[in-house]
């Protein structure tokens, strides 16, 4: 089947770097491929380019932006066989990393061109779709500061975490799993389908994207003596080693927590009441990845 292409701009990301980025896949994608660009405007618009997407045979549809772009189209096309890209433009970009695609554009729209393609799990958060991770105290209470910032990017973000970092306390949780319940006073509970949050930070290591299972990781209340032996293992991809996290799998979790408060789900904050559910989607979308993506779900168009 031939492949047909809808690339999908945010504009949030300014007006010259949508101009750049167009102008990139004008000048360097092949011609032999039919693709369309469109700029999405508001929520209203998005709506008519999902009518487009699934009306109109498209096979690949690219989401040009951050996390939260990428999280939005790819839920609109879970299930449909329709494939996602990802041209990053975010501060984290936690699932093109995760799929080793190229944080450059050129290299990206190569790869785009190149179509191999895997199969992934998504997660659920109280039904909201989510691709990465998703969690509820620390990481969560950052996220909620980081998106009314004016400044963003990582610097804004590093900024916000270190500031925060001493003055915030843990939280009582109750969790469910696997048949069992325990209770834990925890910094934050990520809940993670693939491995990393995004920039290279792994707090779940071990954690596949095709397995049908979250690895599950609670950092433990730490003094300023951890706080670099737990960056340390999780910039080396050991966080499972640290005597700070645990780490459970399962395929099904619900937090229990005092209060309703914010969590959240591949970058984007949220709020939801005292109980979470989670679920893991076994293999509902297909992606395209990264020459470094070795997962043996991979297949190459010819």
């Amino acid at each position: 089947m031939p492949r047909k292409i809808l690339f999908i701009v945010n504009p949030n990301a300014g007006k010259k770097i949508s101009d750049k980025i167009v102008a990139v896949i004008r000048r360097e994608f092949p011609e032999n491929i039919y693709y369309q660009v469109v700029i999405w405007k508001d929520k209203e618009h998005f709506e008519e380019i999902t009518s487009i997407l699934k009306t109109q045979g498209y096979t690949d549809a690219v989401a040009v932006g951050g996390d939260g772009t990428v999280n939005q189209v790819a839920k609109t096309i879970l299930n449909t066989g329709i494939a996602l890209g990802i041209v990053p433009t975010g501060s984290g970009n936690g699932l093109a990393r995760s799929l080793g695609l190229s944080m450059e554009i050129s290299g990206v729209i190569k790869q785009i061109e190149k179509g191999r393609y895997a199969t992934i799990d998504n997660g659920t958060v109280n039904g909201i779709p989510f691709f990465c991770t998703s969690g509820v105290g620390f990481d969560a209470h950052i996220g909620k500061l980081f998106a009314t910032s004016v400044k963003r990017g990582l610097k804004s973000y590093v900024k916000i975490t270190l500031r925060e970092l001493f003055a915030y306390r843990a939280k009582s949780y109750t969790l469910r799993f696997n048949d069992q319940e325990i209770k834990r006073k925890a910094f934050l509970i990520t809940v993670a389908n693939a491995g990393q949050y995004g920039n290279d930070f792994y707090i779940a290591p071990q954690a596949k994207m095709n397995d049908g299972l979250f690895h599950v990781a609670i950092i433990k209340p730490f003094n300023a003596f951890k706080v670099f032996e737990i960056f340390s293992k999780i910039m080396r991809r050991k966080a499972n080693e640290s005597s700070s996290i645990e780490t459970y799998v399962t395929n099904r979790l619900s937090i229990t927590r005092d209060d309703a408060a914010p969590i959240h789900f591949d970058g984007e904050p949220g709020e939801q009441g005292r109980e979470i559910v989670y679920e893991n989607q076994k293999l509902t979308l297909k992606v395209i990845v990264g020459e470094s993506y070795t997962i043996n779900t991979v297949q190459e168009l010819k």
